[in-house]
């Protein structure tokens, strides 16, 4: 990564897991991406759990992205009936980040082996700033948090705000 071209940018974070059997204290994908977060000086501005719901889900970005530049999605990305995490924001994006979700397909291989076809995990961007889907399972949200986000949240951002 040529490093040149990348802005000093405040990153502020949100995480919203999506989960309607889950509270604050069962809510360990949301805890293990907060604590990832806090670890790399990134701010966590906003945190809630909301039930699998799309007009709920939708509601929730939306608000988290009046005050966060980068919002974490935590579960609902599966197939199961009720998983919509990806139905309720995919349609929000002005853009889409492909390379993400092949990048954690890839990554979570060696993890959980084939059964990685099922992660419908997401990026985009929505005026300026970034969403990202990933799975509930607190592996995944530390793989995903760890390994892909963090390293390329501020390269990300720089693109996005041109």
């Amino acid at each position: 990564m040529d490093p040149s071209h990348i802005q000093n940018i405040s990153i502020i974070a949100g995480i919203i897991t999506v989960s309607t059997s889950r509270s604050g204290k069962e809510d360990i994908s949301g805890s293990v991406i907060n604590e990832l977060l806090t670890k790399s000086n990134i701010p966590v501005s906003y945190s809630i759990i909301v039930p699998d719901i799309i007009s709920e889900i939708r509601k929730r970005v939306i608000q988290a992205l009046e005050t966060c530049n980068c919002i974490i999605v935590t579960g609902g990305t599966g197939i199961t009936s009720d998983d919509c995490t990806i139905e309720a924001i995919s349609p929000l994006f002005d853009k889409t980040l492909d390379g993400f979700g092949e990048l954690f397909r890839m990554k979570s291989l060696a993890e959980v082996g084939t059964r990685v076809i099922l992660s419908r995990a997401v990026a985009g961007i929505i005026g300026r700033k970034v969403v990202f889907c990933i799975p509930g399972s607190p592996n995944a949200a530390a793989l995903a948090t760890r390994d892909i986000i963090i390293p390329e949240i501020t390269h990300i951002l720089t693109h996005a705000a041109r």
